[in-house]
């Protein structure tokens, strides 16, 4: 089956304005991981969202405030240890209905109560939404709802997170592809399983991707990888192909940090600082 061709953005007319390009919700954060959602709403920005929203716990929303001015933020209601609690369902909707694309699972971390949260926005909510980190493992406990979902849906596991949606012990590296393909076609979604040449598909057809390096191997890629994805929603891309230039435009930006930093050295922040480059690269 020949690789789907890789998709670009179309020039920006003279006349654009910031609604011509998406407002994207970003949710997740809680005390101590403020770092991982903030990278997601920098990495949106930065790949061309008109208008940003990161909605995180209130325990860490000055937090994640002071680290981008051009973003907005909203604090959720939070337990008594900054995690968010069942009460943020309502204030996450009412965002939500302003949103043309959501981003779902940076710095969370997984309680009952986020299984609810996890659960009711993969279900109800009819925006193209990219699931990854922790809200992937609240849906692994629902596997009943993989296929029922009111829009489009990206899901971007590692090999470990995988395993667990797929319900297996441990994914065996050769299987990679027909595990995957399986899993969206039984879910109805997309897929980005990450790792080395990060498999995207759904279903039917697959991208393998050939940017990317083992510096990227480090806290947060995967952050900025979903800021990406979830920006790209929103500019004129299908789901399939947003996955698929999010994961490429990732990697080029991770190249070319490590062609200037090293391997070693190289930091999720990296990334942002040279997506611009990557994406000035693919125009």
């Amino acid at each position: 089956m020949p690789t789907p061709p890789l998709p670009k953005l179309a020039p920006r007319p003279p006349d654009s304005h910031k609604g011509n390009f998406g407002h994207a919700l970003l949710v997740g954060g809680s005390r101590g991981m403020a770092g991982s959602i903030s990278l997601s709403g920098m990495a949106a920005l930065r790949s061309g969202a008109g208008l940003v929203t990161v909605a995180t716990s209130e325990s860490c929303q000055p937090v994640v405030a002071g680290f981008e001015a051009s973003y907005m933020t909203v604090p959720l209601p939070c337990d008594d240890q900054g995690r968010l609690a069942k009460a943020a369902h309502r204030r996450i909707a009412e965002i939500a209905a302003k949103c043309t694309t959501i981003g779902c699972g940076p710095g969370l971390q997984v309680t009952p109560d986020l299984d609810y949260l996890v659960g009711r926005m993969y279900f109800e909510f009819t925006q193209p939404a990219v699931f990854d980190a922790d809200a992937l493992n609240a849906l692994s406990t629902q596997p009943d709802l993989f296929s029922r979902h009111a829009g489009p849906r990206i899901l971007t596991p590692h090999p470990g997170e995988f395993a667990r949606l797929a319900g297996i012990a441990k994914l065996d590296p050769a299987e990679r592809e027909d595990r995957a393909r399986d899993f969206a076609i039984r879910g109805k979604l997309i897929v980005v399983l990450k790792g080395h040449r990060t498999i995207v598909t759904d279903g039917h057809d697959l991208y393998e991707n050939h940017t990317g390096n083992p510096g990227m191997a480090t806290g947060g890629a995967g952050d900025v990888l979903t800021g990406i994805i979830t920006a790209l929603l929103g500019q004129g891309l299908s789901p399939f192909e947003a996955a698929q230039l999010g994961v490429h435009v990732h990697g080029l930006a991770g190249d070319l940090a490590a062609e200037a930093l090293g391997q070693v050295s190289l930091i999720a922040s990296d990334l942002l600082r040279f997506l611009p480059e990557a994406f000035k690269r693919m125009a």
